[in-house]
């Protein structure tokens, strides 16, 4: 008996399968869970700055607390604990883990991906800015130890911390237009040396009424000094302090600006090339 073989039809190609976006906000909160939980991996980013804001601390109330005790109604403690904040937030960013991620490859293979590119900058961003708050707490409870008080309360705390990370982020856009452009840990991790001389010229260790000449003047035109203005502020309390809040927020503002405008350039840039 002679069997036939029927041909048999190929099975027909189903519907192309892609990955479908899993929307901003997943998104978001991938990159920064990611993000924030490389921190204790790489403690050797936060903890040195923390570090060197209380060391700072400490030794300018030790230097300067008579010398500044002639100025009526003033407390240096308190006046330097602004100063301490910005030299443990400023430059503290994921940045770096970025460079990495980038060297590696994992950058690239991230933008084949359906996540939104605007989410791999703004979740580490986001990551950064809850480092940020966090890195401030050790240098308020030392402060609390040496008797600042915030006369604001609560609000006055919460909003210390809140504009001390926002000046962390916008001075972190620096950072990330750095490494998305460079790819280079080196110059990333000079970034903070932008800030050394805005930090100087300007009312970091004494008040401006005590500037003379040209510092008084360039002073003047330092963000920073606005910055300090608003979280000092922030410790009165009371009606007077809207007006340096105000001031800070601006600073910060323009700041921001600058230095996100070059950060998503430089992203661009890199998606570009990758």
């Amino acid at each position: 008996m002679t069997v036939v073989a029927h041909p048999v039809d190929p099975p027909s190609a189903g519907p192309l399968i892609r990955a479908r976006p899993a929307g901003m906000f997943r998104d978001l909160t991938s990159i920064a869970g990611r993000a924030l939980r490389a921190v204790p991996r790489d403690i050797s980013v936060v903890v040195p700055p923390v570090f060197i804001a209380l060391f700072f601390f400490v030794v300018n109330i030790a230097t300067l607390n008579k010398v500044t005790s002639s100025i009526p109604n003033f407390d240096y403690t308190s006046f330097a604990m602004a100063t301490a904040v910005l030299l443990g937030v400023t430059g503290v960013s994921r940045a770096p883990a970025l460079v990495l991620d980038i060297q590696s490859k994992y950058f690239d293979r991230l933008l084949l991906t359906p996540v939104r590119r605007t989410a791999i900058l703004v979740g580490h961003m986001a990551a950064d800015v809850a480092v940020a708050a966090v890195l401030t707490v050790p240098i308020l409870v030392l402060g609390f130890i040496l008797g600042v008080r915030f006369h604001g309360g609560p609000l006055g705390v919460v909003g210390f911390i809140l504009l001390a990370s926002l000046w962390s982020l916008a001075f972190a856009g620096f950072a990330y237009a750095i490494a998305l452009k460079t790819g280079n840990p080196a110059a990333v991790n000079s970034t903070f040396l932008l800030f050394f001389p805005f930090l100087f010229l300007t009312t970091s260790y004494v008040p401006r009424s005590q500037l003379s000449g040209w510092l008084n003047t360039v002073a003047g035109f330092n963000p920073v000094t606005y910055l300090l203005g608003g979280l000092r502020s922030l410790e009165v309390g009371g009606g007077s302090q809207w007006a340096p809040l105000g001031q800070a927020l601006l600073a910060v503002a323009i700041v921001g600006l600058i230095s996100m405008a070059l950060c998503f350039a430089a992203m661009r840039g890199r998606v570009k090339r990758g």
